[in-house]
C-alpha cells in the first residue's frame, strides 16, 4: 500500500527561525517550502518538516538520521561550523564522537537547539 509513496520526516521545534538556520545554516540543507507553522527542508529527497510546536519534551533516541559515506569527513565540517558530536559515558567513541557498533557501522549523534537527537551513520562497505 504505501511501498510507492514518498517518506516524509517531521522534527518537532519551539523556534522555528532558529531550526530553520540550524537545518539550513549550520547542516547544509535547503528549504523547499514555509508557512507560519512549519518549514520544509529538503533532506536529499525526503521532506523533513520542521514543525514549530508550544512546548517540547526531547526524547532520549534519534529522531532523524542520514547515512554518510565518510563520517569522519563529515564530523570535521560540523566542527568547522561549531558543532561537534555528543558523547554518551557508555559508548567508547573516538575523538571526533564517533561510535563503531558490533556490525562495524561508525555513529555519531548531535542535537539540533531543541534537544531533538540526529544521527550520521557510515555503514560498512
Amino acid at each position: 500500500m504505501l511501498s510507492n509513496c514518498q517518506l516524509m520526516a517531521f522534527v518537532a521545534v519551539t523556534d522555528l527561525e532558529r531550526a530553520r538556520d540550524f537545518y539550513v545554516g549550520t547542516l547544509g540543507l535547503t528549504v523547499v517550502e514555509s508557512d507560519p507553522g512549519t518549514v520544509v527542508i529538503n533532506a536529499n529527497g525526503t521532506p523533513l518538516r520542521l514543525t514549530q510546536i508550544n512546548e517540547h519534551r526531547p526524547t532520549n533516541h534519534t529522531v532523524v538520521g542520514w547515512a554518510v559515506d565518510d563520517i569522519d569527513e563529515v564530523a570535521q565540517e560540523l566542527a568547522d561550523r561549531g558543532l561537534r558530536l555528543g558523547e554518551y559515558e557508555n559508548l567508547d567513541q573516538d575523538q571526533n564522537g564517533v561510535w563503531t557498533g558490533p556490525n562495524g557501522s561508525r555513529i555519531g549523534w548531535l542535537e539540533d537547539q531543541d534537544g531533538n537527537i540526529l544521527s550520521l551513520t557510515q555503514f560498512p562497505s
